[in-house]
């Protein structure tokens, strides 16, 4: 359980601006296509220049390695990265719960990453990432190539994690009516801007 605080952070797109989510909190960001979102979610995950500085709970993002900041804030891009052939190759154990709860069979670590479809990728990525128990989740879009049912399924995951462990969250997400059901407050980037939009 901690809280992600950003001071003075600025990105490339982004005049510097400070922002706090408390722990438990999900905070959605919106913005035109090009604004900057992504390269906010790398910036506060330390994969994009920036300035500023970035705090999980007492731990300052200058203060520690790349690698073991990224374990604590836990970026899920839209794309994601798949290394090894295997499914069950990028994850330290399959929780079987979970899997059922994404609709994916027992059998799904066996799987070649190849035969994946895209919704299929976007469901494991979400599975990865929580198995890294990180404190903050930063999330690119996470539902955007999901159905409805998976949609429902993934935020319903994402809710009860959330809660369970008090897990900081900043969501981007075009959705109007995804903002409403999985924030608490929401924000967005006009010209250069970090804005709230409502809470």
């Amino acid at each position: 359980m901690a809280n992600l605080v950003l001071k003075q952070f600025a990105t490339p797109l982004l005049n510097p601006f400070n922002l706090e989510l408390a722990p438990g909190e999900c905070v959605t960001l919106s913005g035109p296509s090009g604004s900057g979102k992504s390269r906010l979610l790398r910036a506060i995950a330390d994969l994009d220049p920036h300035d500023g500085e970035a705090w999980c709970g007492d731990t300052a993002q200058h203060s520690i390695t790349a690698p073991a900041w990224r374990r604590r804030v836990g970026l899920l891009p839209a794309e994601s990265a798949w290394w090894s052939d295997r499914v069950s190759d990028h994850f330290p154990k399959l929780d079987g719960e979970i899997l059922e709860r994404l609709d994916l069979p027992a059998e799904t670590g066996d799987w070649q990453v190849n035969r994946l479809s895209s919704g299929e990728r976007q469901r494991l990525a979400l599975l990865r990432l929580l198995s890294n128990q990180p404190d903050v989740l930063l999330l690119d879009e996470p539902t955007a190539n999901l159905d409805k049912a998976n949609i429902d399924r993934a935020e319903s995951i994402i809710a009860q994690w959330r809660k369970a462990h008090q897990t900081a969250v900043l969501w981007v997400t075009h959705d109007p009516e995804q903002q409403h059901r999985v924030g608490t407050s929401s924000l967005v980037i006009k010209h250069r801007q970090l804005v709230k939009s409502w809470s």
